[in-house]
């Protein structure tokens, strides 16, 4: 999902940090929905140095190739979300991507508004959908796998729209640029294959470990009802 420099330049930057600065906008109502659902400060503050330990070794350690337009990523979004909240989950996702390219990739600062906006507005939606798919006296140890393939279909299409958009934003509505967006977004898509399964995987961990997940730096809403 990294737009990769050059995609947009010059004076069309400007745009990258009016979604940046609305992106952090939206981290700040995740975590104050995180606690206003009892999530304490202390404790939100352990699960986002756990997600952004996790998001700076998902994009360093886990597979990722060139595809197109952008690179394909297994990020996890919908897995962070379900387990650690959307608080905790934003803050790792925009402080392992500021990590990632401060010490291994500062050619892609320039483009760190595009690529924090990529992450974080898909994961605000997928938020507002669990609110509306998931019954509030369900846990999310007892998601299944309609639920997590919904949220995570839902996280992935948003960033193939968001890398779509910075493209046709930086290049125009050319053939090239369409082909390259077709290209990321056919190879990006097939992570929501795997995505769910991982969900699951995590989630069944989780419940048969519910003495060690069921606490501070884990979600409230991981083995508990939100009424």
């Amino acid at each position: 999902m990294h737009i990769e420099p050059g995609v947009v330049d010059g004076a069309k930057l400007a745009l990258s940090y009016a979604t940046a600065a609305l992106s952090f906008g939206l981290v700040g109502k995740m975590v104050v929905d995180d606690i206003k659902s009892k999530a304490t400060p202390i404790g939100l503050a352990g699960r986002a140095l756990m997600t952004t330990a996790l998001v700076f070794s998902f994009f360093e350690v886990l597979p990722h190739h060139p595809v197109g337009v952008s690179e394909v990523h297994l990020i996890l979004g919908s897995t962070l979300f379900l387990i650690f909240g959307a608080g905790a989950a934003s803050i790792g996702l925009a402080l392992g991507l500021l990590l990632q390219g401060l010490f291994f990739a500062p050619f892609d600062l320039p483009q760190y508004g595009m690529n924090v906006t990529t992450l974080i507005v898909p994961l605000f939606a997928i938020s507002q959908l669990a609110a509306r798919i998931i019954p509030q006296k369900k846990a999310y140890v007892d998601v299944g796998y309609r639920d997590a393939l919904a949220l995570s279909t839902a996280y992935q299409g948003g960033i193939v729209a968001w890398v779509a958009f910075w493209a046709l934003y930086g290049h125009g509505f050319s053939a090239e640029s369409l082909s390259s967006i077709a290209t990321f977004g056919a190879a990006y898509m097939t992570v929501i294959l795997i995505e769910p399964l991982v969900d699951l995987a995590v989630l069944a961990a989780a419940k048969s470990w519910r003495k060690a997940t069921d606490n501070g730096l884990f979600n409230g809403r991981l083995h508990h009802a939100a009424v």
